[in-house]
């Protein structure tokens, strides 16, 4: 399929799903005899939802300096209800690409039973799932997180933003003391056919046995098509299938005083293991103005010991509800170049602006 009738079909989805939304809406107007205004329905139904991250990296590795401005992401994205049990979401990166579009139907009249069609993010790890503009990191996320779930850093799989195609059975009970999602994907990433016949299983269970705490746990059982070569498995070539299984373990805190989360995580890709941990955590120091530090270790290659830390030591300040302004220093001790792995002082300054605006129509 060519990047062009993919993105014709992705286009002609989402103008369907508008139609069904709207002529769904107009179905009610007409019902409750045009006593409720069109647009009003329109506007009650439809939220809105973008954000830019951008900034300065000035970067020292091995002897070299880069010092460079960066637009990272410009996302929008909508979700409607088009009746009260039904709903879609369309969410496109102006940077790169299309990256989320589904539908979702709840079964029950609580939130115990739901059923996802479309691509969307998978629920692998804790941080996965979670919204950049959430994250303490300007580097988002955690290597390990990073590298397991499709966010980027393994070149089996390529950049896939840590999303896929296919269908998730998710719910919440005991008052959302516990949460359940079971996915079945093509395993292959975002905008793409599978890559072979077999299909790829994530299961995440969450529990809040506390206020303001999170304890989650995720698994993956698979089946990989590589789509290039990769320095940290070389054992797998282009076009070959490979077993993908990974397991996690974490958990997320919230308080007054203290934001801390952490998980441990494996991955396991053909005969090559893979392990990593970290933990990443915010403390409130003044109105709006938060210190924010992380601690994160993965090792891509246990057998050969291509292991990496990294610490980050920095300071946010949210000036307006989501947006905020963060500037950090990263260390990592090992990097890839020229086709080798590398251990040495890779040292980073980053700045970044976040700006996010939300619609969310009239409160019900």
């Amino acid at each position: 399929m060519t990047k062009k009738s993919s993105f014709m079909r992705t286009t002609l989805a989402v103008f369907l799903a508008i139609f069904s939304s709207t002529a769904a809406m107009g179905q009610s107007v007409q019902k409750n005899g045009g006593d409720q205004d069109f647009l009003q329905e329109l506007t009650d139904r439809v939220q809105l939802h973008g954000y830019a991250q951008g900034g300065f990296n000035y970067s020292h590795r091995n002897g070299d300096d880069t010092p460079t401005f960066e637009l990272k992401r410009i996302l929008f994205w909508t979700n409607a209800k088009i009746t009260d049990r039904w709903s879609f979401l369309f969410m496109h990166d102006f940077s790169s690409v299309v990256q989320e579009y589904y539908t979702d139907y709840r079964f029950s009249n609580n939130k115990a039973l739901n059923v996802r069609l479309g691509q969307f993010k998978n629920g692998l790890s804790l941080e996965n799932p979670l919204s950049p503009t959430a994250m303490e990191a300007i580097d988002v996320y955690s290597e390990g997180v990073t590298y397991l779930t499709g966010c980027g850093s393994d070149p089996l799989l390529g950049v896939q933003y840590g999303r896929d195609l296919g269908m998730s059975i998710f719910g919440e009970t005991n008052d959302g003391f516990l949460r359940y999602e079971a996915d079945i994907l093509n395993g292959q990433g975002i905008n793409k056919k599978d890559g072979n016949a077999e299909k790829d299983f994530i299961g995440r269970l969450e529990a809040r046995p506390l206020k303001g705490l999170n304890i989650v746990a995720s698994g993956q059982i698979g089946r990989g098509h590589a789509i290039q070569e990769s320095l940290f498995n070389p054992d797998i070539h282009t076009g070959q299938n490979y077993k993908r299984n990974r397991w996690t373990a974490g958990f997320d805190f919230k308080s007054k005083g203290l934001n801390l989360h952490g998980e441990y995580l494996e991955g396991k890709d053909g005969s090559v293991s893979s392990r990593g941990a970290y933990l990443t955590g915010s403390v409130p120091v003044a109105n709006g103005l938060e210190i924010v530090g992380s601690y994160d270790y993965f090792n891509f290659n246990t057998a050969l010991d291509m292991d990496q830390h990294k610490m980050i030591a920095g300071l946010q300040y949210w000036f307006y509800q989501k947006c905020r302004f963060q500037v950090q220093y990263v260390y990592k001790s090992a990097y890839t170049q020229a086709g080798t792995f590398r251990h040495g002082a890779n040292h980073a300054i980053m700045a970044q602006m976040q700006i996010r605006l939300d619609y969310t129509g009239k409160k019900k």
